[in-house]
């Protein structure tokens, strides 16, 4: 079972549910704890840390829904496999996107100052 330190910060003006959920989402997403180990139960942590069961029910709530942990009956709480990280696109894709996006605007009759425009006026966006 992952021991590593998580804190609450009283004086915060952020809710402890909120820090034990940040902390516990950095730890999962460098690796502490692996992929498949078992998090504390919800009364461990609330006993060391002083907020209540249901503030670090919350957070581990919050945690699955993002998908980092999964919680099982009888199996307890455990890391969720870290989902594979999105390519950046090459070179390629964004000219592409671009081309295709000329072609249909001039389809529909756009003068190139008006393409510019909108692409500067996405780019604001």
């Amino acid at each position: 079972m992952s021991g590593a330190a998580v804190g609450v910060d009283t004086t915060s003006p952020v809710p402890p549910y909120e820090q034990i959920r940040a902390q516990r989402a950095a730890l999962i997403t460098t690796g502490r704890p692996a992929e498949g180990e078992r998090l504390p139960t919800v009364r461990q942590p609330a006993a060391g840390l002083g907020p209540a069961a249901g503030t670090v029910a919350r957070a581990y709530r919050e945690l699955e829904s993002a998908a980092l942990i999964r919680t099982r009956r009888g199996g307890g709480t455990r890391v969720a496999p870290l989902p594979a990280p999105v390519p950046r696109p090459g070179p390629a894709e964004p000219a592409a996107l671009a081309r295709r996006f000329v072609a249909e605007a001039r389809a529909l009759g756009a003068a190139e100052r008006e393409l510019l425009e909108a692409v500067r006026g996405a780019l604001r966006e």
